[in-house]
């Protein structure tokens, strides 16, 4: 089977998994946040070695799904944010343990362990957020499956045009594959479905869904590019082998990574009823 004909296959894959858990309802939305954020952070914990020790990648799997479970729980109303305290004993077991591991390196391990919190966990919990700020704090999963459909849009664009046209490197230091045409065209694309949701889904102002489709050409577009330097650091190709043709969850969710905290903001700050 061609690499083209696996990535369209699990591209489609991903595409219905991701409708159904958005659209059914805010658990399986949630339930779905939460598989992309433990398959994320173990990911991150193997390019940077931090699975070379068990103990260390337990708690800090522990906490980050610790904490986006809680976190998401609170902002869908089901429970009170003082269960937040329940993250405390997991951060301090995670400093306690780095004592007896004897690494030479215990600054360092505990800077890798702590990262995936604001790089992948916080982004996961704002995307969960952001279904949220309408009607009084309803569930509105229209808005989120937009949001996805541009992610969608944006990343098959820059693949098709940058593999069509591509010559003119975008930023060759850290990811020599990536081009100024590609990233044009999957702007391009995602401009056009810009206005396709502003008259099918609505929700947001013409202006809002501009500002969501800069958010996922621009940030998107950093997202990549910071998730391809931490890859080129460590020497590696891929983050993962999960998604046949794609790679891994960071491979596949880095636009969204980088993009997502700023749909949140806008979300958050215009768009409250």
């Amino acid at each position: 089977m061609s690499n083209l004909l696996k990535r369209i296959l699990t591209g489609t894959a991903i595409i219905i998994v991701i409708t159904g858990a958005v659209m059914v309802n805010s658990l399986t939305f949630l339930l779905l946040c939460a598989l992309i954020n433990v398959i994320a952070v173990l990911e991150f914990y193997h390019l940077l070695r931090v699975d070379q020790d068990r103990v260390r990648q337990v708690l800090g799997v522990s906490l980050a799904s610790c904490i986006l479970l809680l976190s998401c729980l609170v902002i869908a109303g089901y429970v009170q944010p003082v269960v937040m305290l329940v993250c405390i004993p997991l951060i301090s077991a995670i400093l306690i343990t780095e004592l007896y591991l004897k690494s030479d390196k215990p600054l360092l391990n505990l800077a890798v362990t702590f990262f995936v919190i604001p790089y992948i966990t916080f982004p996961l919990i704002l995307l969960f957020g952001s279904g949220f700020i309408f009607a009084n704090g309803a569930y509105e999963p229209t808005v989120i499956l937009g949001y996805f459909v541009l992610l969608w849009v944006h990343d098959s664009g820059a693949y098709i045009c940058g593999s069509l046209f591509g010559e003119h490197r975008l930023f060759e230091r850290v990811s020599p594959n990536k081009t100024w045409e590609g990233s044009l065209g999957g702007a391009l694309f995602t401009m056009v479905l810009i206005y396709v949701n502003y008259i099918q889904i609505g929700k947001v102002p013409l202006s809002g869904w501009i500002i969501i489709g800069l958010s996922v050409i621009v940030m998107g577009t950093f997202g990549d590019l910071v998730k391809s330097m931490i890859k080129r650091s460590v020497g590696v190709k891929d983050s993962g082998k999960i998604l046949p043709g794609h790679g891994g969850i960071l491979d596949r969710f880095d636009s969204l990574i980088g993009s997502a905290p700023f749909v949140y903001g806008y979300l958050m700050l215009f768009s409250a009823d």
